[in-house]
């Protein structure tokens, strides 16, 4: 395991401690890899993933990294309102807040999830 894999796992149990997600308020777990984005709703209380979106599933999100994370952002935000959910615990995973994860956050809360 890498140098940089390791701290970003240490960062990541660290925040884990202090977030959690239930079915009123789930928590919005968000992954990067080098070119794609994911992001579901969490309800850690029963252990079920509540809804997904990522840049992978839908081959019409097109354009750099950043516009691929807004585009997510915006579609996990549609599928929270349709389930009448309007607030969640963000979970960065480990990741800095800049770049795509912010553009995520921003987008989702355009959509209109308060966190």
């Amino acid at each position: 395991m890498g140098v940089q894999l390791e701290k970003r796992q240490k960062t990541k149990y660290r925040i884990r401690k202090k977030v959690n997600g239930s079915a009123s308020r789930p928590r919005l777990s968000v992954f990067k890899s080098n070119t794609e984005i994911y992001c579901q709703l969490i309800d850690d209380l029963t252990g079920n993933t509540l809804c997904a979106a990522s840049s992978k599933e839908d081959k019409s999100i097109t354009g750099t990294k950043t516009e691929k994370a807004i585009a997510v952002g915006k579609k996990i935000a549609s599928k929270a309102n349709g389930l009448n959910i309007s607030e969640v615990v963000f979970d960065r995973n480990g990741f800095l807040y800049h770049g795509r994860i912010k553009a995520l956050a921003d987008s989702a809360r355009e959509g209109g999830l308060k966190f």
